[in-house]
């Protein structure tokens, strides 16, 4: 079996902290390649990045299906491009926002999502009414800390992280903290040490997802919303998605 983890922005360091939490979650017999797309922005703070990332997502969604992945995990919390890749892969796609409020969902009653920066916490809202989620989802709550001071100072990213998360608990009792970003992935386990109740980190909740489903021999129903795009002509710097 072979997932592919797509971290839709361009930042390549972030790409190998998820792909160890990926690896770290599914059997050994089961290859995971983690990538970045050739395009798109360094990192995913707001609705203009998403569309743009979308893209990068499409188009190494197409080089999956050429390469024979049998499913993927989108590794940004706002799952952009997921319907998109949905229409163009023949197995599973899991975003990880929409893996963890899952995994979330299995233990216990409520959760409570605590990301980067405010301004995403819409996003967040957003997901968790299109998922189902909204009424199990207790507190959006951000630490203030860009996508790319995960990576670039992780033990200040950490220290802000762990307070805003003591923070929520005490304030809103939820049973699990979502984290928000993959870039967080290489965080939970600790934080999940420190803090007493579960810390659930998206990359492992899909990446396992999509391990289980596929194991199943379950694929991306092609009758109705997800069958493949129609063909169409793409003009301009986007031409080579013509169909």
């Amino acid at each position: 079996m072979k997932i592919k983890i797509i971290n839709p922005n361009t930042t390549w360091s972030m790409t190998r902290t998820i792909e160890k939490a990926a690896k770290a979650s599914v059997s050994t017999d089961t290859e995971i390649e983690a990538v970045s797309p050739s395009m798109g922005p360094v990192s995913i703070e707001s609705h203009g990045d998403e569309v743009l990332a979308s893209v990068g997502v499409m188009d190494e969604i197409r080089k999956g299906e050429a390469s024979g992945c049998d499913g993927y995990v989108l590794a940004c919390f706002g799952d952009p491009g997921l319907h998109a890749a949905r229409e163009l892969a023949a197995g599973p796609v899991i975003g990880i926002a929409e893996g963890a409020f899952h995994a979330a969902s299995f233990l216990g009653r409520s959760f409570a999502i605590v990301t980067t920066l405010e301004r995403t916490l819409g996003r967040a809202r957003d997901l968790t009414a299109e998922y189902g989620f909204d009424r199990a989802c207790v507190a959006y709550r951000a630490c203030e800390i860009p996508v790319l001071g995960l990576d670039e100072h992780p033990d200040t990213a950490y220290a802000a992280l762990k307070a805003e998360c003591e923070r929520t608990i005490a304030q809103t009792q939820p049973d699990s903290i979502v984290l928000g970003c993959a870039g967080m992935a290489g965080m939970c386990a600790q934080l999940h040490e420190e803090l007493g109740l579960p810390v659930i980190d998206g990359v492992a909740a899909a990446t396992s997802l999509v391990e289980a489903m596929v194991r199943c021999g379950w694929h991306t129903s092609k009758r109705n919303e997800f069958a493949a795009p129609p063909a169409k002509q793409v003009v301009g710097l986007l031409s080579h998605f013509s169909r």
